[in-house]
């Protein structure tokens, strides 16, 4: 069965993962997840992730992606996907939103790249918003 939303069902067990309180979850890879991983890496709500072979013949790539906490608390309190298959969203560089008053971010798709919110800005680059995080 083919996924419509690669990007949703990984941000999905990265929810499910924290809220069962796992110390990783396991997604299929693709390039666009390594590098939304790679930004909240950066901005620290991950510990890392690493690329592994799925499967009795380990014929498929995964990302084990390593969740982090802090005092037994997620670090991650709120993932959620902005631009979704059926409803795209696009801003410019200047009208990115700002999550929470500064505390979180927003993953944007840019022609430079996927980066967060800030690099985006300081980069003067828009594109679409991919998922916010706080």
């Amino acid at each position: 069965m083919a996924l419509t939303d690669p990007l949703g069902d990984m941000l999905t067990r990265i929810r499910n993962g924290q809220r069962a309180k796992k110390d990783s979850v396991i997604s299929p890879a693709s390039k666009l997840r390594e590098h939304v991983l790679d930004v909240l890496q950066r901005e620290g709500y991950i510990r890392g992730y690493s690329e592994e072979m799925l499967g009795r013949r380990a014929q498929h790539k995964g990302i084990r992606i390593e969740l982090k906490y802090f005092e037994g608390e997620p670090a991650i309190r709120h993932l959620a996907r902005v631009s979704k298959p059926g409803r795209r969203v696009y801003s410019g560089s200047q009208e990115l939103p700002v999550i929470r008053n500064g505390l979180g971010i927003t993953i944007v798709s840019t022609p430079r790249g996927v980066l967060s919110d800030a690099e985006a800005r300081e980069n003067n680059v828009g594109g679409e918003i991919l998922a916010e995080v706080f």
